[in-house]
C-alpha cells in the first residue's frame, strides 16, 4: 500500500510561483510513475504531469508546458511541481498520484493524495 501526501499549496497572486510536494510512505515509489493532477469546482479531474520512476521522462498538460516542472527525489521518497507564472486558470485541488504504468491518463493511476488547494488571484 502506498500513501500520499500532498502539500505546498496556498494563496498565490497571478504571475507568482509554488511548489508543491508529494510525499510517499508505506512503500518504497521508487519504480513508479508519479503524476500530478488537478480539478477544478465543477470540473473533472485533469492531468497535469508525470515522470517514471527515475524522473528522466517527463510529459505535461499544453497548459501548463513551459512553467510547470515535475522533479522526484527517490532518495527521500518524494514528487515535486514547481510552478512558475500562475494564472487565475490553474486555480484547482491538486493532487499526486502514483501506478506502475506510466501514463496521463487519470483513470489508470492506482494510489492518489487527498489533495492541495491552490488559489490563483488576478
Amino acid at each position: 500500500q502506498v500513501r500520499l501526501v500532498e502539500s505546498g499549496g496556498g494563496l498565490v497572486q497571478a504571475g507568482g510561483s509554488l511548489r508543491l510536494s508529494c510525499a510517499a510512505s508505506g512503500r518504497t515509489v521508487s519504480s513508479y510513475a508519479m503524476g500530478w493532477f488537478r480539478q477544478a469546482p465543477g470540473k473533472e479531474r485533469e492531468f497535469v504531469a508525470t515522470c517514471n520512476w527515475s524522473g528522466g521522462t517527463t510529459s505535461y498538460a499544453d497548459s501548463v508546458r513551459g512553467r510547470f516542472t515535475i522533479s522526484r527525489d527517490n532518495a527521500k521518497n518524494t514528487v515535486y511541481l514547481q510552478m512558475n507564472s500562475l494564472k487565475p486558470e490553474d486555480t484547482a485541488v491538486y493532487y499526486c498520484a502514483a501506478d506502475l504504468r506510466y501514463s496521463t491518463v487519470v483513470t489508470l493511476y492506482h494510489y492518489w493524495g487527498q489533495g492541495t488547494q491552490v488559489t490563483v488571484s488576478s
